[in-house]
């Protein structure tokens, strides 16, 4: 099934949207797994579908399902992955919400411009990158039980505090000129 778009035909679904798509059974197995190797694997595959996904998107052209797919996955998968290795104690709840900030005002903002039905495309910005680059290593410290745990989450949470910044910043000029 295709959407035509200034005068081109994209289909609904593309290949990076199947890649992107795979992070949702991952992410519903990664409770369930059980050894730090099995999890590692599984974080190594929601890491590698994310570049590649990525990667054929700006090749070949992102479709509309991805555009919305890509994110929750995204989001999906670190809650997932964060509340399960809540389990192990090595990071207190405030931690975990530090280190989960951007995704949950991420989520938020998704929530308030469908309730406001002002839909705004942001394109990935670096430091929504950094974030998940941290958020990757802090879930690869919980699970190798690492003793850099907790100055991970601290990073993370403060460069997810800085993508909120400036992500809220990006959405305020965008807004602007509607």
């Amino acid at each position: 099934m295709t959407h035509r778009r200034e005068g081109q035909v994209k289909p609904w679904v593309t290949p990076a949207d199947l890649l992107t798509a795979l992070r949702l059974p991952l992410a519903a197995a990664f409770p369930f797994v059980h050894g730090a190797a099995w999890q590692l694997a599984i974080v190594g595959a929601v890491a590698a579908s994310d570049f590649f996904d990525g990667m054929l998107a700006r090749r070949f052209g992102e479709s509309r399902t991805g555009a919305v797919l890509d994110p929750v996955a995204d989001k999906f998968f670190m809650v997932v992955a964060f509340l399960t290795v809540a389990r192990s104690g090595l990071l207190y709840p405030l931690e975990i919400v530090g280190v989960l900030a951007r995704d949950i005002v991420a989520a938020l903002g998704y929530v308030g411009a469908w309730l406001w039905r002002r839909p705004m495309a942001l394109p990935a910005r670096a430091g929504g990158k950094a974030v998940t680059v941290l958020q990757l290593l802090t879930l690869v410290a919980c699970i190798v039980a690492s003793p850099h745990v907790r100055p991970l989450a601290w990073a993370t949470t403060a460069v997810g505090l800085y993508a909120i910044w400036d992500y809220g910043r990006a959405a305020a000029r965008a807004g602007a000129h509607r």
